[in-house]
């Protein structure tokens, strides 16, 4: 889901948005805050401190830069710079998203027959396209526009939620996609679009999705073209292996630190106190990186956890309620409540 477009998300500052109520808290309220690894959070927040243009964020950034790398100098740095502010209504509502591992071709062959496509050198950014109906019925076909074959369409479709991947070629090659753009068409859900045709809401993970699918591939494809946006990817050349898919920042992310969030209502770039609950709470410090087509409000967060099989089975089954609370300046925490 990195999945929007950099030049409008370098600033930080929240953007134009509904007003949402705004409460300051202090640290001491904060769910499990004093068993965090903070330093392992300081790391990863340092990594896109330099795409921050806001001049409140430079000098937080200088001290991130400059503070010990301890887990005590760490918490120190936070507490000291910041304040914990929750802005909109808890409960939030918390999903997980992954970099999917593929097997593909560059070539199409008998067994990889399903495409993933450039984006198409005409669409600009907003401008409205072909949608996926359209797209996968052949309407870029034959331009070579294709980056990589695979072998399932339901990977595609899903490739292009997650907005990132990495494609394992015949010859172990790993081919690195990031996302490029997209159609211009409204995302829909097809969780949603399921549970309207009668499925439960125990039926919706992405697991039983396309478990579904699958075993009906007629009205599969129609479910996945319920969804008319549809997503282009670019290669990724100089990605190394090591490192994490790029997020919306223009920097790569990190497994279980790193969160999409709705930059209308939370500064990209800032520290988030993530407080999911569901089978398996979480209570951990994570750095706003990314955006994502269907993560929208103050309370709506997607938490990325990391690349391969284990962080997908994983990343599927969250739907959980709990708190998100931003990390902000403190002249910005204060700031924040006399504009509501």
């Amino acid at each position: 889901m990195t999945h929007a477009v950099r030049a409008a998300l370098l600033g930080a500052t929240l953007m134009a948005a509904a007003p949402a109520p705004a409460q300051v808290l202090e640290f001491d309220t904060l769910d499990g805050w004093a068993d965090d690894d903070h330093q392992a959070a300081l790391t990863v927040f340092r990594t896109t401190c330099g795409a921050l243009r806001d001049p409140v964020w430079a000098p937080v950034c200088k001290l991130a830069a400059d503070a010990a790398d301890s887990r005590t100098a760490a918490r120190q740095f936070f507490e000291l710079l910041f304040r914990p502010v929750v802005v909109g209504d808890p409960p939030a509502l918390f999903t997980g998203y992954y970099e999917p591992e593929l097997q593909g071709s560059l070539t199409r062959t008998p067994r990889f027959t399903y495409p993933l496509y450039r984006k198409p050198p005409e669409l600009t950014e907003g401008q409205v396209f072909h949608p996926r109906d359209a797209i996968e019925s052949g309407a870029l076909r034959g331009r070579g526009l294709e980056l990589v074959w695979l072998d399932d369409p339901v990977e595609v479709y899903f490739l292009q939620v997650q907005g990132s991947g990495r494609i394992v070629l015949p010859d172990r090659r790993v081919l690195r996609l990031g996302y490029a753009g997209k159609n211009g068409q409204p995302y829909r859900s097809i969780g949603q679009e399921l549970i309207r045709r009668g499925a439960s809401m125990a039926d919706v993970s992405a697991q039983d999705i396309k478990a579904w699918v699958r075993a009906n591939p007629g009205p599969g494809r129609d479910l996945l073209n319920s969804n008319p946006s549809y997503v282009f990817f670019r290669k990724l050349d100089d990605l190394p292996a090591e490192s994490g898919p790029i997020g919306a920042m223009g920097r790569s992310i990190t497994g279980l630190r790193s969160v999409a969030i709705d930059p209308a209502y939370v500064p990209l770039g800032a520290p988030v106190w993530v407080e999911k609950e569901g089978r398996q709470p979480l209570r951990r410090l994570m750095i706003a990186q990314d955006t994502g087509g269907a993560i929208k409000g103050a309370q709506r967060a997607d938490i990325f956890y990391g690349t391969g099989f284990s962080a997908g089975e994983a990343a599927g089954k969250i739907k959980d309620g709990g708190r998100l609370i931003q990390l902000l300046p403190i002249d910005r925490a204060y700031a924040l409540l006399s504009d509501r």
